[in-house]
């Protein structure tokens, strides 16, 4: 199902809650609401489509990813840089790291640890932080 994107500030400012296997409807959904959204939109969190649950999904290259719990465990090469949201309006200033590693779940709740670089780390660390009620 395709949810409408949330802009309100104050919601998504509150920090997400631990998903479980009952969570799983929230990720077909969340990859729908992407899908819908791929021409202004390369990830999305949970809390966008108004679910406090620690749920990810983004694109990596052609394909669309999901992450549950995730959780950056190495941050490796700092750098500012400017992004977008489809939650709020505008361009801001932010810090990233170019390399990562992150502990997560995949939608079979089945654990992983991955190294990311680059575009996807990036967009790794900006739906990890909506994830923490971080805006930028």
């Amino acid at each position: 199902m395709i949810y409408p994107i949330i802009h309100d500030p104050f919601f998504l400012s509150q920090k997400s809650e631990t998903a479980d296997v009952s969570d799983k409807p929230v990720i077909n959904d969340l990859l729908d609401t992407l899908r819908a959204n791929l021409d202004g939109c390369v990830g999305m969190a949970a809390n966008m489509i108004g679910i406090k649950k620690k749920i990810i999904v983004f694109c990596k290259g052609s394909r669309q990813m999901v992450m549950v719990n995730p959780e950056i465990t190495a941050k490796f090469g700092e750098y500012e840089t400017e992004e977008g949201c489809l939650s709020l309006s505008g361009v801001r200033k932010t810090k990233r790291y170019r390399k990562i590693t992150v502990k997560f779940q995949d939608q079979d709740f089945k654990y992983h640890i991955g190294t990311y670089d680059g575009f996807t780390a990036q967009i790794i660390q900006h739906e990890v932080d909506h994830l923490e009620g971080i805006l930028i």
